[in-house]
């Protein structure tokens, strides 16, 4: 399961940047320092490629443009669902956001992949940061447009940031809580304002942001859900679409920006299609029967037992593991702590000891994962041993308001004996619920209010349910009332932005420099925020405080020690059950694409569709095959 938060149209790189600092030049005069006008930015100054590079390191420059490319989503942003989709609106709360609108507008500034969180020019060809980093001032290309031919200008950046942060998704709107405005000084120039003591990564967050037409909203509402497509100014426009089925995109063949640096190489599908399936093994199916091209596997029973089918046998189908270097995040099924059932933490630890995971991994997904112990895994942030020196200096302060624990070694969940059924963790699990004042009666766990303990699980897919089959065993066999709902995804959605659930799955999923992106999963503000990521609900000083100190990070050590222990203070709270994380991506696609030899090292997926591109000579092999 991947997402939430993680993804395209927020780009997960946006939700990670620090200090940015500009470069100056001398005003001529032996007095102050006037900002030097930078191509790109990045959270600590350094930047890989120069003002006059041709192309980013791991694209193929000379692809060659057309053909059709297909998929079924792998991410979600802000109101998008992997099931569905009801609007062409993907920037607010309302509707089903379609996938892929992200690919129709433009932005002030791209990312560069292969950095941990660079930026570079795209409808801004410079900017200019003030000395106290709280105005940055963009230049404008001139031959930015819209689709309908009329200038991309400051007007129109002004418009789109500040009502970004007035109606945009509660996500854009907790993470723009710095940006205090955006003004347009002309025509070809906005300057954006940020608070004082702003979170060091909100300037790269506004520069990713899409660039709305002032013009077209004149007389539109923008908070409302639509199937009206905006206009963008983006590589892509809407083509044909079916709710709940499907969307295409279709290439801008004479898009003004296919020549920048940023983009050569990228965006060479003449059409982009969404698939939309409401059950993973039916996507599977349409997968073999040729109905969408391209697939990346998150069902490990699939990929080990079911591409066996015709065409991978005779190489019409290819298979590939690549590589995943980024964070892979921490899954696993999170707890309310809003519920009074789930305040104690005694209750969620007795949770956390009836998972077996090494059964499940063996029986379920075919022994394909490692176990997940943190929401930073697979990167320098996740806390190991006793704390060091630095973090105990920012732990000391909150000595005796957060378990003892955190001061020694991190909580890592148990390791089971692997039947399923380990009895000395039920043991456990028992023992931690009785010291919690649960009581058995008649077989069942009563709480101390005299009701039952019943937990549900909220899924909105089936393909999870058989990995809490022995879960929901094991917490039965405690006297637990456990069950799995299943609903449809806009359901689904609607309940987790309410925080109207016991038990749901969750991702996740920062970048290799978090910063703001912090807020809307641990802070107090964005536990009562509807529709944040915060779905535990936690709300603990010391979280808050570590948070600000990682936004607050000047350099990438400082930001790794204040991660770590924040990483101690999350586990310490028993706020999830940890489940599994593979730091690989496997896929699966029809033989007629080519792509480069790996995705960059900080990209956010495969790659695919931005930097593959249609092989003319491979799709003719593949229709002779037929």
């Amino acid at each position: 399961m991947l997402g939430l938060g993680a993804g395209v149209l927020s780009a997960p790189w946006l939700l990670a940047a620090p200090g940015l600092r500009p470069a100056f030049a001398a005003d001529g005069e032996g007095g102050a320092a006037a900002p030097a006008e930078v191509h790109g930015i990045s959270s600590f100054g350094d930047l890989k490629y120069p003002a006059d590079f041709h192309h980013f390191d791991y694209v193929n420059p000379g692809a060659p443009k057309g053909g059709f490319f297909s998929l079924i989503p792998s991410v979600r942003a802000y109101n998008q669902s992997f099931f569905t989709f009801n609007s062409l609106n993907a920037f607010v709360l309302k509707g089903e956001g379609a996938q892929g609108m992200d690919m129709t507008f433009a932005t002030l500034m791209g990312r560069a992949n292969d950095e941990p969180d660079a930026v570079y020019g795209y409808a801004a060809k410079s900017v200019q940061i003030s000395p106290d980093k709280l105005v940055y001032r963009f230049t404008l290309r001139p031959e930015a447009r819209f689709h309908d031919g009329s200038k991309i200008t400051a007007p129109d950046v002004a418009f789109s940031l500040n009502t970004l942060k007035e109606k945009g998704h509660p996500l854009i709107v907790v993470q723009l809580r710095d940006f205090v405005k955006a003004e347009a000084l002309d025509d070809a120039a906005v300057a954006v304002t940020f608070a004082p003591k702003r979170a060091r990564d909100v300037p790269l967050y506004v520069v990713g942001l899409p660039i709305f037409s002032k013009a077209y909203y004149a007389n539109r509402p923008f908070e409302e859900s639509t199937l009206d497509a905006p206009l963008g100014s983006g590589p892509y426009k809407v083509g044909n679409y079916e709710i709940n089925r499907f969307i295409e995109y279709n290439r801008v063949k004479d898009w003004w920006a296919a020549d920048l640096p940023i983009n050569r190489g990228s965006y060479n599908f003449d059409t982009i299609r969404y698939e939309f399936y409401r059950d993973r093994d039916v996507a599977f199916e349409g997968f073999t029967a040729k109905s969408y091209l391209y697939r990346e596997e998150f069902t490990s029973r699939i990929w080990a037992t079911r591409y066996d089918f015709a065409a991978v046998k005779d190489g019409r189908v290819k298979r590939e593991t690549l590589p995943d270097d980024t964070p892979s995040g921490g899954q696993g099924w999170v707890i309310n702590t809003r519920r009074e059932q789930f305040k104690d933490p005694r209750v969620r630890e007795a949770l956390i000891n009836s998972f077996d995971f090494e059964w499940t991994n063996k029986n379920v997904m075919y022994g394909a994962y490692a176990r997940a112990v943190s929401p930073f895994q697979n990167s320098d942030m996740v806390a190991t041993g006793k704390p060091s020196p630095e973090e105990v200096k920012l732990l000391e302060p909150f000595r005796g308001q957060v378990p003892d624990e955190v001061f020694a070694e991190p909580y890592v969940p148990p390791v089971s004996d692997g039947s399923g059924q380990d009895r000395a963790l039920l043991r456990k699990a028992q023992q931690l619920l009785q010291d919690a004042g649960l009581q058995v009666r008649d077989g069942k766990r009563i709480l101390p209010n005299g009701e039952v303990l019943k937990i549900e699980f909220l899924i909105d897919e089936p393909s999870f349910q058989p990995h809490h089959g022995t879960f929901l065993k094991n917490l039965a066999l405690m006297g637990i009332d456990a069950q799995i709902r299943l609903i449809d995804a806009v359901q689904f959605r609607a309940r987790v932005e309410a925080f109207d659930f016991d038990v749901t799955i969750q991702r996740m999923n920062f970048s290799a420099t978090p910063g703001d992106s912090l807020r809307p999963y641990f802070t107090s503000q964005s536990a009562a925020t509807k529709g944040s990521y915060n779905y535990a609900g936690v709300a603990n000083p010391a979280v808050d405080a570590l948070v600000e100190k990682a936004i607050a990070a000047e350099t990438r050590d400082e930001l790794n020690v204040v991660c770590r222990a924040l990483d101690r203070v999350f586990r310490a709270g028993r706020y999830w059950v940890p489940q599994w994380y593979r730091s690989s991506h496997p896929v699966a696609y029809w033989d007629q694409f080519s792509h480069p030899a790996k995705p960059p090292k900080y990209a956010q997926g495969t790659g695919a569709p931005e930097n593959w591109w249609f092989d003319a000579a491979k799709a003719a092999k593949l229709e002779q095959a037929k």
